[in-house]
């Protein structure tokens, strides 16, 4: 993983079939980025769903919430829209899992990307990150903790 303090790699993905999503849009708000293994599995599925309903909470921190993962923009789609997701699932599959290996989260032996959290301050700075063990759901109270003491500073 990459190392807190360092500036965050910029990268545009696509978010829909015909729009991206670059990270310097999002410069002046805190940023997750939340990477995950799959679509439709059950792990990510609880994951990403907690997610969506700890998503209120985020924002009150001026934070906005990425999931990104090496699925396509067609199968995030059908995902999200099944799920009524509130937050973009970018799309890092083509050229596969480029911006998950730019982060150090990419798992070439089984082509996905490793469950992997970072947030980042106003600035694009890695101000906490997190890699969860295979199959476990980290939950969202790293990344609350740590949007709370990036608003005590």
């Amino acid at each position: 993983m990459l190392n807190i303090g360092m500036e965050a790699p910029e990268f545009s993905l696509p978010v829909t079939p015909d729009q991206n999503i670059s990270l310097s849009e999002l410069r002046g708000k805190k940023v997750i980025l939340a990477f995950y293994p799959a679509d439709w599995s059950p792990v990510c599925g609880d994951q990403m769903s907690l997610y969506n309903e700890t998503l209120k909470y985020f924002k009150e921190h001026n934070a906005e919430l990425l999931g990104i993962s090496v699925d396509g923009k067609w199968c995030h789609l059908a995902y999200s829209r099944d799920r009524n997701f509130h937050f973009p699932l970018l799309s890092d599959f083509e050229p596969k899992g480029a911006v998950s290996e730019l982060y150090g989260v990419y798992d070439k032996d089984l082509g996905e990307c490793q469950r992997s959290l970072y947030v980042l301050d106003e600035k694009g700075i890695i101000r906490w990150n997190y890699k969860s063990p295979i199959g476990v759901n980290p939950g969202a109270d790293g990344i609350l903790n740590a949007l709370e003491e990036l608003d005590k500073n």
